[in-house]
């Protein structure tokens, strides 16, 4: 009984997530996020990527895309009902030139 408790112990430690959460983050993000999530009031899930020179932020509703504008993403659209793969492949981001890489 001891053994299957030790082992229930650990592997329930392996299975714990991984914190993400960034060691800084700026102003601006922190108060997108705040808002996204109602103050803490609603969970909020989504999924983002950066293809060439655009962004892609996917949540339930469809993907809203930025496009890189020298110092930021600027919204250009948004998608209803798409999902991240397909407005990824709308775009075939993959030809563009990338984004500068962020400071």
């Amino acid at each position: 009984m001891t053994a299957l408790l030790l082992f229930l112990a650990t592997a329930s430690a392996f299975a714990a997530p991984k914190p993400v959460a960034p060691a800084a983050i700026p102003h601006q993000v922190a108060m997108f996020m705040a808002s996204l999530a109602g103050d803490g009031k609603t969970k909020v899930s989504y999924t983002a990527t950066a293809r060439g020179t655009r962004f892609f932020f996917a949540e339930d509703g469809g993907v809203t895309v930025y496009a890189f504008e020298g110092d930021g993403y600027r919204k250009s659209e948004f998608l209803k009902g798409y999902t991240l793969a397909k407005a990824l492949k709308k775009y075939d981001s993959g030809r563009e030139a990338a984004a500068p890489a962020a400071k």
